[in-house]
């Protein structure tokens, strides 16, 4: 098979690619990285790791070519198409960039970002005026930013698989659900009662699908 377009060791391209989605982030923090940090990081380690993958070398490939080879004979295992290894897995037709299931991805990468915007201007505007936020996202889930970032990393997952990013992405799941509870801890410590009754009224991550949840004492989770 010949390979007349190089489909990897483009790492111009992957530095652009990191560099633009990282900060593309970024420019929705109030503060910026120095104060957004903990937020930001697993996002970019994620990021890097992606696009490492997708125009730099090919990892994953790599370590699963004797059975792709093996399982899709026809398949040109260096090429780019071959990197969206959810559609040939599931035998899917045609250009991949067109297919349901890149649609779809590209849905949740940009309600991801734009979560990601209304939630940390909605949080800035609260917290300059000593309140909680419950506007705007805040009025469905305690923690739009993160199922943001969430959002987007499961975005990145449907197009472009890889070993590296489907390990990360749980842990990264995880560390979002960790920082979320810690500043949990710290509004109820700022702002007493007012968060508390917030917390026993809105979820955490999933919004409600129906009427408002009558307010009951209980620990924060």
């Amino acid at each position: 098979m010949s390979h007349d377009t190089p489909a990897y060791g483009l790492w111009s391209l992957v530095i652009i690619n990191t560099i633009f989605f990282i900060f593309f982030a970024a420019s929705f923090s109030v503060g910026g990285w120095k104060k957004n940090w903990r937020s930001l990081g697993p996002y970019s380690a994620f990021i890097l790791a992606l696009f490492a993958e997708m125009y730099g070398f090919p990892l994953t490939i790599y370590f699963l070519s004797g059975w792709l080879a093996t399982r899709y004979p026809n398949l040109d295992l260096y090429s780019h198409e071959a990197g969206h290894l959810w559609s040939t897995i599931f035998g899917l037709k045609g250009d991949p960039h067109f297919s349901l299931l890149h649609i779809f991805s590209l849905v949740a990468i940009a309600g991801g970002f734009i979560l990601l915007a209304q939630s940390w201007r909605r949080l800035y505007d609260a917290q300059k005026r000593g309140v909680v936020a419950t506007t705007g996202p805040y009025a469905h889930i305690r923690h739009p930013q993160y199922v943001g970032f969430v959002a987007i990393m499961f975005g990145f997952l449907l197009q472009w698989p890889t070993i590296p990013t489907l390990v990360m992405f749980p842990i990264m799941t995880f560390v979002y659900a960790r920082l979320a509870r810690r500043e949990e801890q710290d509004s109820l410590e700022r702002y007493g009662d007012p968060y508390r009754v917030y917390v026993e009224r809105v979820p955490a991550f999933i919004p409600k699908l129906s009427g408002t949840r009558s307010p009951q004492r209980r620990r924060l989770p």
